[in-house]
């Protein structure tokens, strides 16, 4: 791809690397910012300048947040004795549109892979068992994909947390297997939330 301007080639380039945005796209969304209002485009670049420096993950559930303790968090209409045990901040975004789950969460940053070179302390696993055992949860809800490595996580933190006293259960399985959670459609998500099942009938090792 031949460019006319080097300032236009770099501005191509760097969009180019976000997910899914070829170089075809990259150069359709550029040209598009050019056609616009300065102030629009100064804009964009402000707003992504301070999500990339002010933003906070909560304290608590490690959310992405604007301030310390995120708003589920601090909300006193949340039942702070469930915990949903996902992935990713995406998982919470998906399980929140379906309205069926008023318990607080736990974002773990991802799922063990020793293929990927993800160990049980690249995630915020001990961060999960030291909330557990302040003896305040009273139950865990797992909702991580239904893969081997989502298993795979479930069944390190089940081992972890056996001998201590609280409820661990899992979202039915209304997802298929591989399923990513915030792929999920609203009316699944929230029947396999509100079905769910103890963890250890689901476990496969």
């Amino acid at each position: 791809m031949e460019f006319s301007s080097k300032l236009l080639e770099k501005a191509v380039a760097e969009m180019s690397q976000l997910p899914g945005i070829g170089k075809r796209t990259a150069l359709r969304l550029v040209l598009h910012l050019l056609r616009q209002p300065k102030s629009q485009t100064e804009q964009l670049a402000t707003s992504l300048h301070q999500m990339r420096t002010q933003i906070k993950h909560c304290k608590v559930c490690y959310n992405i947040s604007d301030v310390e303790t995120c708003e589920i968090c601090a909300s006193h209409n949340r039942n702070a004795q469930i915990v949903c045990v996902v992935e990713d901040v995406r998982d919470v975004m998906a399980i929140e549109n379906t309205s069926q789950f008023r318990g607080l969460y736990h974002v773990l940053g991802g799922k063990i892979s020793p293929m990927d070179g993800i160990g049980p302390h690249d995630l915020k696993i001990n961060e999960l068992i030291v909330r557990v055992k302040k003896g305040e949860i009273e139950e865990l809800v797992f909702a991580l994909s239904a893969s081997m490595e989502g298993d795979t996580t479930n069944f390190y933190i089940y081992k972890q947390l056996k001998e201590v006293h609280v409820k661990m259960s899992t979202i039915a399985r209304g997802i298929g297997v591989n399923d990513e959670i915030e792929f999920a459609d609203e009316i699944t998500l929230g029947r396999s939330i509100a079905n769910r099942i103890p963890l250890e009938n689901a476990l496969k090792f």
